[in-house]
C-alpha cells in the first residue's frame, strides 16, 4: 500500500507545479501503477498495486477445446475479459511511444518499466497462436465472456461483480479462423515491439517471426473478427480490416525492411478500401482501437519526411501525407470539423459517451506530428492557403491533456489520484471491493458495486471514461460511460503524455532513426571513384 500512497502523494503535489512538470510526473505515475491494476495472471515483477494478487491462473487450461495456458496479459477494463483486439492495439501504441520517445522515458526513469509492461502484453499475445509456426490457421480472440443480454444466469465477467483474484467460474476461450483485422493488429503489436526490443535479438526475432505468421494469416483468411451477435461485436466491434492491412503493413515494413510489406501498405486499392479518400466523412481522422488509418497515415508520413523512398511508393505516401495535414487541420477549433464542449474538450465521437479515449489519441498524433515536422526542419503545415506553426498543434494537444487533468468547468481531474478532485468511484471490480481476505462470490460483490461510498482501493493513474458533451460528470460506479477506465484509453493517455512532456533530450524530441534500423539503404551506394589516371 505504501507504493500506491506514495503515487497518490506525487499526483497531488502536481497541482502546485507548472503544466509541463504536471504532465511529466503524471506520465511517470501512469506507467507505474495503472497498467499493473489491470494485469492478469501472476503479479508482474514491478506490481505497484498492493490490493491486486494472482488471478485467472487457469485461463486456457480449463477450456476443453484449447487446453493450453492463456494466463497473463491485461484485462480490458473494469471487468476481467481479455480482448486481444484492443489489447494488441494498446501494446502497439505503447511501443510506438517508446520508439519515438525512448530518451524521455529514460530521463524519468521509466524506460525499463514501460518495456516490462509491453513485454507482459506481447508475451501473452505470443501464447494466443502457434508462434513457432510459419503458417497458422487460428488465433485466440478473447478469454472470458460479457454478454448478459440473453437472460442467462450463467456466471460470466459481466454477470458477476467479483475481484479477479476470486473468480471461480468457467472462462471460455473464443478462437477465430478468418479475422484479418485482429491478426493484422496483433502483427502490428509484435512488429512494433520487436523494434523496442531490438537489442535483445532472440526475443526481437521471436516477435518478428510471430508477426510474419499473423500478417500472412490475416491476408490469406479474409474476414472480420467480430461476427454479428458475438461478444466481440458487442464490446469491441471491428468495422473493417483494410485499415489494419495498412497499419500492420507499415509496422511489418519497419520491423523487417521487406519492401513487400510497404507495397501492400501503399497499394492504391488498399488506401481506397481503408478510407484514405473519405476526407469529410464524420469520423475521418478519429484514431481509435478500431480505426487505425489516421495513425497509419502519420506513421507513413514519417517515412516520406525522412527517407523519401520515391517511386513506386511516392504517390500514395504523398496522399497519406496530405491527408495527415488535413486531419491536423480538422483538430483545430477554427475549422469546425468537430465540436468542442464549452470547456474545450474535442468531441471526436460527436457528443457520444466516453470521449476521453478519442481526445488522448488525437493529442498524441498532433504532438507527434509536430515533432516530425520539426525534426524535418519544417516549421509548420498548411490548412488551405493558411500556414500554421507546429506550436499550434502542441497547443491543441496540451489543451486536451490540461482538460483531462482538471482545467475544465468542474475543475475535475479525470485521472484517479491526480489533484484534489478526481473520480472516487471508478467502475472497476477490483478497486471497488475491499481487499480484506473475504471472498465475495458472483453476486456477493454487488453490494460494493451499488454502494455510494468511495472505492476502498485507488486505481492510481487510471483515466476514466470522462464527461458528457455538456462538460457534466457523474461519479457513479454503476455508470460505466462516466467512470470506467479501459486499457486502450490509458495506453493512449500514456503515449500522449510522454509526447508532450517537456523533457530536454537533444536536438529533436523524437528518435529519428531507430524505427528505420531494419530498412536497407534506399539507394545503392555509389561505386568508389576510379583510381587516378597514370600515363
Amino acid at each position: 500500500m505504501a507504493k500506491t500512497m506514495n503515487s497518490l502523494k506525487q499526483l497531488k503535489l502536481t497541482e502546485r507545479m507548472s503544466a509541463p512538470t504536471k504532465i511529466l510526473l503524471t506520465c511517470r505515475v501512469l506507467t507505474d501503477d495503472v497498467l499493473s491494476g489491470i494485469s492478469a495472471g501472476p503479479l508482474p515483477k514491478h506490481n505497484g498495486v498492493s490490493w491486486r494478487g494472482n488471478s485467472c491462473m487457469k485461463d486456457g487450461l480449463s477450456d476443453s477445446t484449447v487446453r493450453r495456458s492463456l494466463v497473463g496479459g491485461f484485462y480490458d477494463a473494469g471487468d476481467a475479459i481479455k480482448f486481444n483486439y484492443p489489447m494488441a492495439w494498446s501494446m502497439t501504441m505503447l511501443s510506438w511511444s517508446v520508439i519515438e520517445y525512448k530518451a524521455k522515458y529514460e530521463a524519468i526513469g521509466e524506460l525499463d518499466h514501460i518495456k516490462e509492461l509491453i513485454k507482459w502484453g506481447t508475451d501473452y499475445i505470443l501464447k494466443t497462436f502457434n508462434s513457432s509456426a510459419d503458417t497458422i490457421d487460428r488465433i485466440v480472440a478473447q478469454v472470458g465472456l460479457g454478454d448478459t443480454s440473453k437472460g442467462s444466469s450463467q456466471p460470466n465477467d459481466h454477470y458477476c461483480w467479483m475481484r479477479p483474484e476470486d473468480i471461480d467460474y468457467k472462462r471460455p476461450v473464443t478462437e477465430c479462423h478468418s479475422c484479418s483485422d485482429l491478426a493484422s493488429e496483433m502483427a502490428a503489436a509484435l512488429a512494433a515491439a520487436s523494434i523496442v526490443f531490438k537489442d535483445s535479438k532472440t526475443y526481437s526475432d521471436k516477435l518478428v517471426k510471430g508477426a510474419k505468421a499473423l500478417y500472412k494469416f490475416g491476408r490469406l483468411q479474409r474476414g472480420r473478427y467480430s461476427p454479428n451477435g458475438s461478444d466481440q461485436a458487442i464490446f469491441y466491434n471491428s468495422t473493417s480490416y483494410w485499415d489494419e492491412f495498412v497499419w500492420g503493413g507499415a509496422w511489418m515494413y519497419f520491423a523487417t525492411g521487406n519492401n513487400s510489406y510497404l507495397t501492400i501498405a501503399t497499394a492504391p486499392g488498399m488506401a481506397k478500401h481503408a478510407g484514405a479518400y473519405w476526407f469529410g466523412s464524420p469520423n475521418y481522422g478519429v484514431f481509435t482501437w478500431d480505426d487505425k488509418l489516421p495513425g497509419a497515415q502519420v506513421l507513413l508520413s514519417r517515412l516520406r519526411l525522412f527517407l523519401s523512398p520515391g517511386y513506386p511508393y511516392e504517390e500514395i505516401l504523398r496522399t497519406f501525407h496530405n491527408q495527415t495535414d488535413n486531419v491536423m487541420c480538422s483538430y483545430l477549433p477554427l475549422f469546425n470539423s468537430f465540436n468542442f464542449t464549452k470547456g474545450g474538450l474535442i468531441q471526436l465521437n460527436h457528443g457520444g459517451p466516453q470521449p476521453l479515449q478519442y481526445a488522448v489519441n488525437a493529442a498524441f498524433l498532433a504532438s507527434l506530428y509536430s515533432d516530425y515536422l520539426e525534426a524535418a526542419d519544417t516549421p509548420g503545415w498548411y490548412c488551405g492557403p493558411n500556414f500554421y506553426t507546429t506550436e499550434v498543434l502542441r497547443k491543441f494537444a496540451r489543451s486536451q491533456l490540461d482538460y483531462i487533468l482538471g482545467k475544465n468547468p468542474l475543475k475535475m481531474s479525470y485521472v484517479v489520484g491526480f489533484g484534489n478532485k478526481y473520480p472516487k468511484r471508478p467502475h472497476h471490480r477490483g478497486a471497488s471491493i475491499p481487499h480484506n481476505g473475504v471472498k465475495y462470490g458472483c453476486k456477493g460483490g454487488f453490494k460494493w458495486r451499488e454502494t455510494k461510498k468511495a472505492n476502498p482501493n485507488a486505481l492510481v493513474g487510471a483515466m476514466v471514461a470522462g464527461p458528457d458533451r455538456h462538460d457534466g460528470f457523474k461519479d457513479v460506479r454503476t455508470n460505466y460511460n462516466y467512470t470506467e477506465p479501459t486499457l486502450a484509453a490509458n495506453a493512449g493517455l500514456v503515449a500522449a503524455l510522454i509526447s508532450i512532456a517537456d523533457i530536454p533530450t537533444g536536438r529533436y524530441s523524437i528518435d529519428k532513426n531507430t524505427i528505420f534500423s531494419a530498412i536497407p539503404p534506399m539507394f545503392p551506394t555509389p561505386p568508389p571513384p576510379p583510381s587516378a589516371w597514370k600515363p
